[in-house]
């Protein structure tokens, strides 16, 4: 068995490893290899968990350009992002993954649509010319930071829980209110919902079963097309990386609801 997860599952790791660098859709690619090999849905799910770990270092590893500068970004992100996915692992857990499969294809279009048309929400100081307007911007200001923190750790209780597509979602969230450039955001994506996946991992190795023999080819994969995604996303103009991503996240919602509201019923 071993080896047709190597031969399965090594070549979609690479693909779903860039793909998931670039885009934040490896569940596009590596979910149903997993289930081609017979693994079944949950476990798939945990398994694919802990191979996408290798994915956020590859891409870690080649991103450091990109990262350079934004530690304060990443500090914020990361707490976010690793508490909801501590959640979302223990959701898992005691609720069955089927809670989301309904509500997953829609939030997944409302993602692309925010990557097609991002409305900048970053908020910049403008002078005005009454202390209660100014007052009132502070209190709009504060109030959407909250909200878009809130929004970051349901995203990382996301990737703990069920997992599919939160990279796109979160990318469709960093472009909507962040002032970074595509390929300084998309790694921020990568390495602080790497750490959500690792914290949810650590929970499902006491809690749940992993195959750890399919992680390993797929994790070998992911390494590898999660480090080469970033020599892709200087390459590209972002405005064609947004089309792309938008394009593959409207197909994989189209995928889900098929699957939920159609081959179900």
């Amino acid at each position: 068995m071993f080896w047709i997860y190597i031969f399965a599952l090594f070549p979609a790791g690479i693909l779903a490893g860039l793909v998931n660098s670039v885009a934040g859709l490896a569940s596009l690619v590596s979910y149903p290899a997993l289930l081609a090999v017979g693994i079944p849905p949950v476990y798939a799910n945990v398994t694919n968990t802990a191979a996408l770990i290798f994915s956020a270092v590859g891409a870690g590893t080649a991103s450091g350009h990109e990262l350079r500068g934004h530690k304060r970004e990443l500090l914020q992100l990361l707490p976010l992002t690793v508490c909801g996915g501590i959640c979302g692992g223990l959701l898992l857990l005691v609720a069955p993954a089927t809670s989301f499969e309904h509500i997953v294809p829609f939030f997944i279009l409302g993602a692309a649509v925010l990557i097609l048309r991002p409305p900048m929400l970053h908020l910049k100081a403008q002078p005005t010319a009454q202390s209660g307007e100014s007052r009132h911007f502070v209190l709009r200001k504060h109030a959407v930071k909250i909200l878009i923190f809130v929004a970051i750790f349901l995203v990382g209780a996301y990737t703990g829980y069920f997992g599919a597509a939160a990279g796109v979602v979160m990318l469709a969230m960093l472009a909507a209110t962040s002032h970074l450039k595509f390929a300084e955001y998309n790694a921020l994506k990568n390495v602080s919902l790497g750490a959500s996946n690792l914290v949810a991992t650590i929970l499902f190795a006491f809690r749940a079963h992993i195959y750890w023999l399919a992680v390993a080819p797929l994790a070998v994969g992911f390494f590898i097309g999660g480090f080469i995604g970033p020599h892709i996303v200087r390459r590209v103009p972002a405005k064609q990386l947004r089309i792309v991503i938008a394009i593959g996240a409207v197909g994989l919602a189209a995928y889900l609801f098929i699957q939920t509201y159609w081959l179900k019923n």
